[in-house]
């Protein structure tokens, strides 16, 4: 659930567009709304709204530079060797933990790697 508030500074600071009804309501489009999820997801990764904003921008952006792409993917790659230096670190602390609690974050971990490599398998096919 997003607020009012966040939702107009979102507007204000241009991450989510708006037209105008004539009682002057803001009416958000079906791309708004999807621009609005795709942003709590990337705030959920603490991603800065400049970052978010950038990564909008290259969503709509048709023609989108092969610098950028490539510094994006560079990014990706530099976040995903912390991700796995992390995982690495917390494997011998899961493994202290009761069977009860392994259990739940293995499930956790599982389903995250199967995300993981479902969305590389699309991004590289």
């Amino acid at each position: 659930m997003v607020s009012k508030r966040t939702i107009d500074y979102y507007t204000s600071i241009g991450l989510l567009s708006a037209e105008r009804s004539k009682s002057n309501y803001r009416i958000y489009s079906e791309e708004s709304i999807s621009d609005l999820k795709f942003i709590e997801e990337c705030k959920t990764l603490h991603y800065p709204l400049e970052e978010i904003k950038r990564k909008i921008a290259m969503k709509k952006d048709k023609q989108i530079r092969e610098s950028e792409v490539e510094k994006h993917v560079s990014t990706v790659t530099q976040q995903m060797k912390q991700l796995q230096s992390d995982l690495f670190d917390l494997i011998p602390i899961i493994d202290n933990l009761d069977e009860q609690q392994k259990v739940k974050f293995t499930k956790n971990l599982t389903t995250l790697r199967s995300v993981l490599k479902t969305s590389l398998l699309n991004v590289t096919s």
